[in-house]
């Protein structure tokens, strides 16, 4: 980064609309953002953490689930902002329905957790938090110049640094961000694109860093065995009724259901399929049934 101007952070905007379908089925109880893990709720470690590094002002976006988070503008003073289109669009949805309030603004997802806190009071410039990843990856690569600033990003590669984890953008960033955000909004066609679609399509105009950080200072968990290799105790005690029904059902430990994936209908989740003891069952939601998986 080369700019010699420090950004006094305005506010932070946590996105945490999503369904997160890939951690089914403790997404389909409860929110991600809202699992504990090593004994904190994750979004509520992520609030603490802002409001450590002087971060007052903080927006939580929902959409699924919603009325799971309603305790935190209680207990946080946060403002809760509801995302009506978390169903139908991707995350930039969730900064359209916020574009007023971007500033010098911290962008996070609800579902990161952060061994080290990661924010401050002030930032030198526009960035994406990045990773290294060895080996192969299918993230989002980054190719910067020799100042840092990201020129390029591609979908998977080999020994790269990949986008992960929070963004600071200044507001130069976000005073045009929000152009694209509402031009994406009017058409159809730009339902799938993440708020990160719309840096890659207009990075001439948009300036953003690389900021680089070792992997274990920014976690994150799409799926369950993710999770169970971060926190052990999700190993054989969830916390899910419905991972506890099937190893009723099944005589087993909740261990050893895995290989999850979600069972989907359309855009819809309606179950999950898993490995038991080297057979694939699958397991519909409605019906609460179990059976043999067959393709």
């Amino acid at each position: 980064m080369q700019n010699d101007k420090k950004y006094k952070v305005d506010n932070a905007v946590i996105m945490a609309a999503g369904m997160s379908t890939r951690l089914a089925p403790l997404s389909y109880e409860t929110p991600k953002a809202l699992l504990n893990v090593h004994g904190e709720v994750l979004i509520e470690r992520q609030i603490r953490q802002l409001r450590e590094a002087g971060i007052e002002e903080i927006f939580v976006v929902t959409g699924y689930k919603k009325e799971c988070f309603s305790y935190l503008e209680e207990k946080f003073k946060v403002t809760l902002v509801e995302n009506p289109y978390y169903e139908t669009r991707n995350n930039h949805s969730s900064l359209y329905v916020v574009r007023e309030h971007l500033k010098n603004t911290y962008i996070c997802c609800g579902d990161n957790y952060f061994p080290e806190n990661v924010f401050r009071s002030e930032e030198e410039d526009s960035y994406y938090a990045t990773v290294f990843e060895a080996g192969e990856t299918d993230e989002w690569c980054v190719f910067a110049d020799e100042n840092g600033r990201i020129r390029e990003v591609e979908i998977g590669g080999c020994d790269q640094w990949v986008m992960k984890g929070h963004a600071f953008l200044a507001e130069p960033f976000t005073a045009k961000l929000c152009a694209y955000l509402e031009e994406a909004m009017r058409k159809e066609a730009s339902e799938n694109l993440f708020w990160e679609d719309l840096f890659i399509l207009h990075r001439q105009e948009l300036v953003l860093y690389q900021k680089k950080f070792e992997d274990q200072k920014i976690c994150e968990f799409d799926s369950l065995e993710e999770l169970r290799a971060f926190d052990p105790k999700y190993l054989d005690q969830t916390g899910s009724a419905i991972m506890e029904n099937l190893a009723d059902i099944l005589q087993c430990t909740e261990g050893e259901i895995r290989q999850i994936y979600p069972l989907k209908q359309g855009n819809q989740v309606v179950g999950i399929e898993f490995d038991c003891r080297g057979v694939k069952y699958r397991y519909e939601y409605a019906k609460k049934q179990i059976g043999r998986y067959e393709k």
